[in-house]
Order: C-alpha cells, then sequence, then structure tokens
C-alpha cells in the first residue's frame, strides 16, 4: 500500500484542534487530581498512602499502556480507538461518582481513566502526524498544550463543582464533558489513500502468479505419491479401493504439509524478532549516555510528578487558608506547564544551545526547588514554587530531542518506548512515597527531601555521563589500535 501523501494543511487543522480538545478533555481530570485527592481523604479516611494510589495509577497506566495503545491504533485505526477511550474515560469518572471505597476508585478512575489516556494520546499523535509533515512540529505543539491548558481550566473547574455539587456531582459533570471526546472522534477522518494507477494491469499480474502457483503445485502432487506409498496412508490391499483411499491421504499430507512449514517458520520469526528485541535492548544499555537517561527519567518522574498533583493538599498542610489562593496553585502549574513546553521548544532549536545541558538544568531547578519547599509558608511562595516547577515540567517538549541525542534517530522508536515504560513506574510509585512518608511522620518534610535528592542525583548523574571527556578517552583506544595494526603490518612486511 502507498502511504499518502501528507496534505500540511487543510482537514489537518480541523484533526489539530480536535487533537487539543481531546487532550484537554482526557488529561485534566488526571492532571488535576490533587483536587479530587483532598476530597477523597475526608470522605474515605483510609490515610494518604492508600488514596494516593488512586491518582498514581491513572497516571502511571496512561504512560506504562503506552505501547498497548499504539499496538491498538496500528490493529483497529484512530477513530475507533478514540471513540473507545471516550467512553472509558467517560464511564471511569462517572462510575467513579458511585464508588463505596477506594479499592472501586483503583478499577475506575486508576485503570478506566488511565486506560482511556493511554489510548487517546496515541492516536492523536499517529493522525497529526499522518496529516503533517512541513508543518508537523506546529502542529504537535499546538495540540499537546491542551493537556497544560486543561490542567489550568480543571483545577478550579473541579473546586467550583465540588463546592456546589459536591464530590459525587462533580465526577459525574466531569465524566459527561468526556463524552465530548466521541464527537471529536467522529470528525477524525481518515486521510484519503490514492487510487491505483494501473488496476488492470495488476489483475494480470495476480491471475499469472496464481497460475505459476497453481502449476508448481501440480508438479509437487506427481512427485509425492511416489515417494510415500509405503506410509500409513496404505490401508487396504484391494486396487480398486487402494487407489481412492491413497490418493485422499495423500492430498491431506500436502494439504497439511504446507501449513505445517508456515506455522514452524512464523514461530521461528517470532522468536527471532523477540531475539532481535532483547539484543537492541541490551546495545542500548551499553551506552553509557542511555543508562544515566534512564536512571535519571526513573528519579525525575518519582521524585518531581508527585509534587505537582499534590499542590493542594501541601498548601493544606502548611496551613495556608484557601480564601488566599485567588488562583488555583494547580492552575499555575498548568499554565507554567504550557508555557514551558513552547519555549524549551524554541530553545532546543538553536544550534548554540545544547538540548541535553537544557534538560539537565531543568532536573536540577526542580531538584532545588523541591528542597526548599519545607521553608515555604506563604501562598506567594507557594505560587512562585509553582510556577518554577510547572515550568521544569516542560521539559517534556525537549525529551525527544534528548532522546535522538543520546542514542540516534535509527535507535529512538525502541529507546523512546523503553523510557516512556520507566517514566510511567516513576509515576505509580511517586505519589504513594510521598502518602507513606506523611503517613509515617505527619509532615511531607521527608517526602520533599527524598524527592529533592532524587531529581538532583539523577540530573547530575546525567551531567556526568554527557560531558565531552568520556568521548575523548574512546577516541583515544581506536588510535593506538589502528597505530598498534600498522607497526605489526610494517614487522611483517619487513620480515617478507
Amino acid at each position: 500500500m502507498v502511504n499518502p501523501k501528507p496534505p500540511d494543511g487543510g482537514w489537518g487543522w480541523v484533526i489539530v484542534i480536535v487533537s487539543f480538545f481531546i487532550q484537554l478533555l482526557s488529561f485534566g481530570s488526571p492532571m488535576t487530581v490533587g483536587v479530587l485527592y483532598v476530597e477523597w481523604l475526608e470522605v474515605f479516611d483510609e490515610g494518604k498512602w492508600k488514596t494516593a494510589w488512586i491518582g498514581s495509577l491513572a497516571n502511571g497506566i496512561a504512560l506504562l499502556g503506552s505501547p498497548l495503545g499504539s499496538a491498538v491504533v496500528s490493529s483497529f485505526g484512530v477513530r475507533p480507538v478514540i471513540i473507545f477511550s471516550g467512553v472509558l474515560l467517560a464511564g471511569g469518572l462517572i462510575l467513579s461518582s458511585f464508588a463505596p471505597n477506594l479499592y472501586v476508585l483503583y478499577l475506575t478512575y486508576g485503570l478506566m481513566v488511565g486506560l482511556g489516556c493511554c489510548l487517546s494520546y496515541p492516536a492523536t499523535v499517529t493522525i497529526t502526524c499522518q496529516y503533517f509533515d512541513r508543518r508537523r512540529g506546529l502542529a504537535l505543539g499546538i495540540f499537546s498544550t491542551g493537556a497544560s491548558i486543561g490542567t489550568f481550566i480543571y483545577a478550579a473547574l473541579q473546586k467550583e463543582l465540588i463546592r456546589n455539587y459536591g464530590l459525587g456531582g462533580c465526577l459525574l459533570i466531569t465524566g459527561a464533558l468526556s463524552l465530548n471526546i466521541l464527537a471529536c472522534g467522529i470528525l477524525m477522518r481518515p486521510l484519503p489513500q490514492p487510487s491505483a494507477a494501473k488496476p488492470t494491469i495488476k489483475i494480470q499480474n495476480t491471475y499469472k502468479e496464481k497460475e505459476s502457483d497453481t502449476e508448481e503445485h501440480q508438479e509437487i502432487l506427481e512427485k509425492i505419491p511416489e515417494v510415500e506409498t509405503d506410509g500409513p496412508c496404505c490401508l487396504s490391499s484391494d486396487p480398486n479401493g487402494n487407489t481412492v483411499q491413497q490418493m485422499e491421504n495423500t492430498e491431506h499430507t500436502i494439504s497439511r504439509c504446507p501449513y505445517t512449514n508456515l506455522r514452524r517458520r512464523f514461530n521461528k520469526e517470532k522468536c527471532n524478532r523477540y531475539l532481535d528485541y532483547w539484543d537492541n535492548t541490551k546495545d542500548l544499555f551499553k551506552n553509557r549516555a542511555f543508562t544515566a537517561l534512564f536512571l535519571a527519567t526513573f528519579l525525575f518522574n518519582i521524585g518531581g510528578f508527585p509534587v505537582f498533583l499534590l499542590l493542594d493538599d501541601i498548601a493544606k498542610n502548611a496551613n495556608i487558608p484557601e480564601n488566599s489562593s485567588p488562583v488555583p496553585l494547580i492552575s499555575i502549574e498548568g499554565i507554567c506547564t504550557a508555557v514551558g513546553k513552547l519555549i524549551l521548544g524554541i530553545l532546543a532549536d538553536f544550534k548554540w544551545i545544547n538540548s541535553l545541558y537544557l534538560y539537565v538544568f531543568t532536573l536540577l531547578a526542580m531538584g532545588l526547588t523541591i528542597f526548599a519547599m519545607p521553608y515555604v509558608n506563604t501562598y506567594t511562595a507557594l505560587a512562585l514554587v509553582a510556577g518554577i516547577i510547572g515550568f521544569s515540567l516542560g521539559n517534556w517538549s525537549i525529551f525527544p530531542y534528548v532522546t535522538t541525542k543520546t542514542v540516534g534517530l535509527d535507535k529512538l522508536t525502541h529507546a523512546y518506548g523503553i523510557l516512556m515504560f520507566i517514566a510511567g513506574v516513576g509515576y505509580c510509585l511517586g505519589l504513594p512515597l510521598y502518602g507513606w512518608c506523611f503517613d509515617m511522620t505527619q509532615t511531607y518534610e521527608l517526602a520533599f527531601y527524598l524527592s529533592g535528592t532524587c531529581v538532583i542525583i539523577g540530573g547530575l548523574l546525567l551531567l556526568v555521563m554527557m560531558l565531552p571527556v568520556w568521548d575523548t578517552n574512546a577516541c583515544k583506544k581506536p588510535n593506538r589500535s589502528v597505530d598498534q595494526k600498522s607497526q605489526m603490518l610494517k614487522t611483517i612486511c619487513q620480515g617478507d
């Protein structure tokens, strides 16, 4: 099949706008789960460690299930996958409003909402890339800010809905809003396939191939009875019945052999694919820079992401009155994340700026900011912290640049999938770690120090492994070996 040429406009701009709203509706509630987290603590009174698993599962599964989402999109197409993701998201939010305990919320909000997010994101990325080539960066940049704008809107929206309709009413209304994803999915028109240039020639070629195949099969049929005359096919010595029975069994053997060979070949190719995947994975981890990026990604997500979600509860425990906040702290984080994505993406395009060092700078800035959080006790200071953390989380926009520079473009897909998986593991473990620290000490101070240490260690590790010193050492070794080989050749020639 010939891939259609991306139009770089036209209906593609409708796709970008619709994808923007899908991201807003999909990730608006999970990214502001901190607002719901405070309410769940009061309703169920189960402790912060157990309650934190709800938002942790929803956001972690969205990343852990990204390979599943890509496979489903490849199998069923973009439109049905987006419609199904809307059903999952809306169903999960609506059912969560009737949840009698946390364990039901693990299933409805954690699993269903998380799966809805993991299906919607690869679907929107896929169809946007199909419609755009020359302007692909601009299109991806526009629709990817939908999640950040959704964070800004949903933080204030959910607080107002809880104030007026309670927690159950808030989840019902946000679930009803998520049903708009179904309407957005209908607008996801597949790119028209180009018509075949010469259909008659293709039909003729197919017919000739079929003819040659039947002739080959006839030759095989003529040869096989001579080989298998004294096999289990001969059941009778009667000449009249023997010929018929022998032909039937021979045909059965002939018809079964090709399928058996195909099955064996398929299983062998499947095993070879798995072995190649693991060999390529081993090769990736032999790369010192990729190993450092792998560890830095895990430490960044386990330490930095929970602060983004729990800022409302952190303000409550710091005795900052809710009336003193004209703008919700999570809304400040969301808008600063959108600004960070745009600014960091623009800076990464400059030739004189190293995207790796830019990424390390965001990690160190976030780690130092988290370290300072135990000393923050006013709304203004906490708003400043929220802005720095939100801007630093905008480094997701340059993460593909960093991965490409680390492993190369040919290994980008494989490496990016591994890094997204470990980021999802960090998402899942970070929030419960914060909850466990609070339940043990009745304060977030220990969690701040641990998470700040994790993020700073990850940044410093990546910085050290990316220093030019390693490249110079690597370059000197081949030169020595070349000189030794040349000396050996000289001695051999002199001896001759």
